[in-house]
């Protein structure tokens, strides 16, 4: 599921976490974890992160894959969130993983996500929420994400909800994206 910040990807997640049975997975989740656990690859991890950087593909990639095989026997799909960030993101997992079939991507305007992102400020006590981080985590977010909406659609798989509707609304959109499968 591809969508940027402020979107409604995260509540649209959890709708489809409690309807389908899907284990919803997110890198960042992965990563914060792993971080927390203590464990070696977690110390590792505490340190690029710390510099700044951002953590090498093939170690997001692993941790996406052992979690997927930890439930792939309860799991009834995997609905991952925010992942692909690039294109060659998408290329390696198709390699090492395999091919998705649906690319959920929860759209709204820049000025609809930036009032969440405001509003969710006030409560949240979150830095990054902010009207100037706000602005620069969208232009980075249109940047990475246009050419893997691109790439995925040139496939057929991408499904565009229009998140500007109420949010019953969007989930009726993102329920048929899914059926469709079946």
């Amino acid at each position: 599921m591809a969508g940027g910040p402020g979107s409604g990807k995260g509540t649209q997640c959890e709708k489809v976490v409690a309807k389908y049975g899907y284990t919803h997975l997110s890198s960042g989740d992965l990563l914060r974890a792993e971080v927390s656990s203590g464990s070696e690859r977690g110390k590792h991890l505490q340190a690029i992160m710390q510099k700044g950087e951002l953590v090498p593909l093939d170690t997001v990639l692993d941790m996406i894959k052992d979690a997927m095989i930890a439930k792939a026997d309860v799991s009834k799909g995997f609905l991952i969130d925010g992942y692909p960030r690039e294109v060659k993101q998408g290329e390696e997992f198709e390699k090492k993983i395999g091919k998705p079939c649906l690319l959920l991507y929860i759209d709204a305007k820049a000025e609809t996500m930036v009032k969440r992102l405001l509003k969710r400020g006030e409560t949240s006590g979150r830095s990054d929420d902010n009207e100037e981080t706000i602005k620069k985590r969208l232009d980075l977010y249109y940047k990475a994400t246009e050419p893997v909406i691109a790439f995925y659609d040139g496939r057929g798989i991408v499904r565009k909800i229009d998140s500007e509707l109420p949010v019953d609304e969007v989930f009726s959109q993102v329920s048929k994206a899914i059926d469709a499968l079946k």
